[in-house]
C-alpha cells in the first residue's frame, strides 16, 4: 500500500487528490495538510511514502517543508514530490536541490499522477523524463555557475560519463543504448555513483551533474 499525505492550501485541491488517489488500488491517502509546517508534523507522525507537496504554501512554503523533511533521518523513506505550475514557480530546481524526489505539473493526466506515484514509491525518482528535461534545464539556467565538487574527484570516467547521462534525464535503458553496454551494467554505474555521492536518489545526480557543470542547460537531446 503506498500511503500519501497531501499537502496543498486549497481544500477543494486536497478533495480531487484524495477522491483520485483513493480509488485507486493500493494506494491510500492518509492525511491532509493545508500549509507546510502541517506538512512536515504529519511527515513526522504518519510517516507515509509521499508527500504531494504543493511549492505555494501558508506558513512555511513548499520548498522549506521539502527540506526540513528531506534532513531528517528518521524521515528517509519518505518521499516528496513537488506539485508545480512551469509557469509560475521558479524554485524548482532549488527544490530538487532541497531534497524534493521529483516534480508534477498540476494539470497532470490523472493516469499520469498515479503512474508517477507508483515509480516514485518503488524507488526511481525522477519523474516524466522529457518534462524533467525541460524543467531542470529551465530552472537550472537561473542557477549558480558550475563550481568544482570535490566530491565527483572519487569518480571514474565511466562513471562520470553516466553522471552526465542521469543529468540529462536518460534512465538506465536509455544510457545503456547510449553507452553500447548491457541495461544492468548501466544499472550498476548508477548505484555505484550513488554510493560514492551519498546520494539518495537519481534527483540528487541530477543535482551534481548541473551544479559541477557536467551538464548545461541546452546540452539534452
Amino acid at each position: 500500500m503506498i500511503r500519501v499525505v497531501v499537502a496543498d492550501d486549497q481544500a477543494l485541491v486536497r478533495a480531487g487528490f484524495r477522491s483520485l488517489l483513493d480509488a485507486q488500488e493500493g494506494i491510500e491517502v492518509v492525511g491532509e495538510a493545508e500549509d507546510g509546517r502541517a506538512a512536515v508534523e504529519l511527515a513526522e507522525a504518519l510517516r507515509p511514502d509521499i508527500v504531494l507537496m504543493d511549492i505555494r504554501m501558508p506558513v512555511l512554503d513548499g520548498l522549506e517543508a521539502t527540506r526540513l523533511i528531506s534532513g531528517r533521518p528518521g524521515l528517509a523513506g519518505v518521499k516528496v514530490i513537488i506539485l508545480t505550475t512551469f509557469e509560475l514557480d521558479e524554485y524548482v530546481f532549488d527544490a530538487l536541490r532541497g531534497g524534493a524526489g521529483g516534480f508534477l505539473v498540476k494539470d497532470t493526466e490523472p493516469v499520469e499522477l498515479i503512474r508517477a506515484l507508483r515509480v516514485v514509491a518503488g524507488g526511481d525518482a525522477l519523474l516524466s523524463p522529457g518534462v524533467t528535461r525541460r524543467l531542470i534545464g529551465e530552472f537550472a539556467a537561473r542557477a549558480k555557475e558550475p563550481r568544482h565538487l570535490a566530491v565527483l574527484d572519487a569518480l571514474t570516467e565511466r562513471e562520470r560519463e553516466v553522471l552526465a547521462l542521469v543529468g540529462e534525464g536518460l534512465t538506465n535503458v536509455e544510457i545503456a543504448g547510449r553507452l553500447q553496454v548491457s541495461p544492468a551494467t548501466a544499472k550498476t554505474h548508477v548505484s555505484r555513483i550513488m554510493i560514492k555521492l551519498g546520494a539518495r536518489d537519481r534527483v540528487r545526480l541530477v543535482v551534481f551533474a548541473y551544479e559541477s557543470g557536467l551538464v548545461r542547460p541546452g546540452w539534452t537531446a
